[in-house]
């Protein structure tokens, strides 16, 4: 199952606020990611909206919550707010009480339940009365909150350390495609039966025979580990074991490559 997008949808007639996200991690994650306060000040923020610099919550029913921060334009803000019910991993019930909207006090309900993959959690905000704009951007503001938490917690992928390479088999005459005697097509029938079968594994994204009216060659564009590998497995290509010598190979580094994986 992958992901969905957060949601959020605002009803300003009954000043409430309903906001979704599906995390790929399990409850225990995400509600770890809710309630711890040196985890949330990870996470719940951005230099271009604003940051969270300090988190501090005691979290048992009862207890408060402060976050302190600073908006992109620095300046600082604060809300804090108070557990009214807890339920692990399932249920968290706070108070919003911003500090740049004095006296006003709304309530939050996080509820996560277990779905194939991960969990779903929904956001729960209401008590805005006719406050209809403030519910509306707070509405707004849970998308993005939302998106952050998903940010966080949800696996990343390794990064992509394989390097690339174009790799050129320069045969032993310039016409060499276009002259193969019987030995010489089979060596290079065996030649495609070796590497085929690394265009599953992706080790060769692309192979195939360049017509260059100078001197016809053999293009692998290759993705290996290192240079060490690319030359380890092109010294068992049949076309360098079998001709033994008159083929060689040059290797090209590459920057970067694009392709479309099938």
């Amino acid at each position: 199952m992958s992901p969905s997008p957060a949601r959020s949808i605002a009803d300003v007639t009954e000043g409430r606020i309903l906001a979704a996200v599906d995390i790929m991690v399990p409850p225990e994650r995400v509600f770890f990611a809710l309630s711890d306060g040196t985890e949330i000040a990870r996470w719940w923020g951005s230099p271009d909206q604003y940051t969270t610099d300090k988190w501090t919550t005691d979290f048992r029913v009862g207890g408060r919550w402060r976050a302190e921060g600073h908006g992109a334009d620095g300046k600082p803000f604060f809300v804090d707010g108070e557990f009214l019910a807890i339920d692990a991993p399932w249920r968290i019930v706070q108070t919003w009480e911003p500090g740049w909207d004095a006296g006003t006090r709304t309530q939050i309900t996080y509820q996560l339940s277990a779905i194939d993959g991960g969990t779903r959690l929904i956001v729960r905000h209401e008590g805005f009365g006719d406050r209809r704009e403030s519910c509306e951007g707070h509405a707004n503001g849970w998308i993005r909150v939302l998106g952050w938490l998903a940010a966080h917690v949800e696996p990343r992928p390794a990064p992509d350390t394989s390097k690339y390479f174009l790799a050129r088999l320069i045969g032993p005459r310039a016409d060499f495609a276009r002259s193969l005697s019987p030995e010489e097509l089979a060596m290079m029938q065996a030649r495609a039966r070796y590497w085929m079968p690394m265009l599953e594994t992706g080790k060769v994204i692309a192979l195939g025979p360049v017509n260059d009216p100078e001197w016809t060659w053999g293009m692998g564009v290759m993705k290996v580990d290192s240079e060490e590998e690319l030359i380890e497995l092109q010294r068992h290509d049949p076309a360098i074991v079998l001709a033994k010598g008159g083929t060689h190979y040059e290797n090209l580094p590459m920057f970067r490559v694009a392709y479309r994986q099938p």
